[in-house]
Order: structure tokens, then sequence, then C-alpha cells
């Protein structure tokens, strides 16, 4: 698949451009320095939606990943699949002006503007890709996939980072892309902010329809990509039990 950049209207461009200043008006004090790095080196504006060719150029020249498209949600497999070759999986489309707070199925905008980025930062590229073969060696076990997504979830979709100074911030993409969780994750007394801990995100249920109830904090990229051997470890164990 490809995207047809030609067939984005004017409302596309403007929906682009609303999300994007509003979650970059806010993101400078909440995210992660890496990602907001990492929007300046792919060269992200607010003015245009990007032209996957030309991220893919600049992505690919920092730490040899590309973006894949795809028509939407996929299944595991061809998603571990996808990773494991360092292709992030994208779709092209964008939500409408009257969907600009919710959306049930991640769009272009969550995709390309909240996850992109961070594929600049080669510790966390590596756990990806680590994480994503791990699955693929239990790719036939329900039970095993459901853990890794689990970890995949309170991690790449909705992990906070602590930084040298004790400050916490924002990595998840499924943060980043909601001006309401970003807030929220960070300055809320309601959920839990907890260390990471590879068996306890393991079996830890993740939530779809409403703010998380716990976030699990890394100290580092490195933290999460060092940690690949014992979520194999955790993966496997579950898996010799249960047989």
């Amino acid at each position: 698949m490809e995207q047809h950049y030609e067939n984005y209207t004017s409302e596309d461009q403007l929906v682009w451009q609303l999300l994007f200043d509003r979650q970059m008006n806010i993101l400078p004090n909440l995210a992660s320095k890496d990602y907001l790095d990492g929007i300046k080196a792919i060269g992200f504006e607010s003015e245009r939606i990007p032209n996957f060719e030309q991220m893919n150029k600049n992505l690919s020249k920092i730490t040899g990943w590309e973006v894949c498209v795809v028509a939407g949600l996929i299944p595991n497999k061809e998603f571990f699949e996808l990773l494991a070759k360092q292709q992030f999986p994208a779709s092209t489309w964008l939500r409408k002006l009257d969907q600009l707070d919710y959306l049930e199925e991640p769009d272009m905008f969550h995709d390309v503007f909240a996850h992109v980025p961070l594929l600049t930062n080669q510790n966390f590229c590596d756990f990806l890709k680590g994480l994503s073969k791990i699955a693929l060696q239990f790719i036939d076990n329900e039970e095993a996939i459901e853990s890794i997504a689990s970890i995949y979830w309170y991690t790449v979709e909705f992990g906070l980072i602590k930084t040298s100074d004790k400050i916490l911030q924002i990595y998840g993409a499924g943060i980043l892309s909601s001006s309401s969780e970003s807030l929220y994750s960070l300055q809320s007394e309601i959920p839990k902010r907890l260390p990471y801990d590879v068996e306890l995100l393991a079996k830890t249920p993740y939530i779809k329809d409403k703010f998380q109830e716990q976030y699990f904090v890394i100290e580092s990229y490195q933290q999460l990509y060092e940690s690949l051997p014992e979520i194999a470890k955790v993966i496997e164990k579950q898996v010799l039990v249960k047989a």
C-alpha cells in the first residue's frame, strides 16, 4: 500500500494542523526530550501532513527504520513481522473535524505524530524489534501474546519516563496523541505511577475505553532494551507453567 498524498483534502490538512498545534502547545513541557528531538529530526510541520516518502528518507538515515502503510489494525503476526523488519505500520487516513477529541481506531495522527518521533531513538527501536521477535516465537500461544500485548501497551503506548533530574515525562504514543491524557497522566492524583516491572506488566490487563488506572515508569530507553532477556524469560516461564 502507498500514501496517496494528492488525495488529502483541505479538511484533512486542517485536522492535522489543529491536532499538531494543540499537542505542541503542551508537549514541550510534558514529553520526553527524545520524542521532541525526533519531531525536529524528522521534520514534522504544523502546516502540512507528513509525506511518508520524505519521512522515511529522514528516518532511515537515523536508525534504519521506516514507516509501512497499512489499511488499519492488522493481525498480530503481520504486525510483529513488520516490526521485526524495522517497519512501523501506520495508516494514512485522518479523523474528521468532529472527531478531534476521541477516536476508537488509531488514525494517522496517532500512528505518525505519536509513534514515529521515537523511532529516532536507537534503544527504543531495538526494544521494539526485540519485543516483536519474542512475540513471533510465541505467536500461536494466545496467553503469551496477550502478556506481550500488555507489555507493549504499558510501554510503547502508555509509558512514562523519569529523567535524571527525577522529572516525569511522557513517551507513550497513546498519551502523546491525546491532549487530555497528556495532562492526566502527569498531573492527576488518580492513577498509580509504578516502577517498570516486567512481571507485573505482563499480567496487568490493559484499558482501552478510559484513562489508564496505572502507568509504569522507566528510567531510560536503555532500560527498556536491556529488559528484553527478562521479558523472554517471563513469557517462556508462563508458557511452561500452562503446558
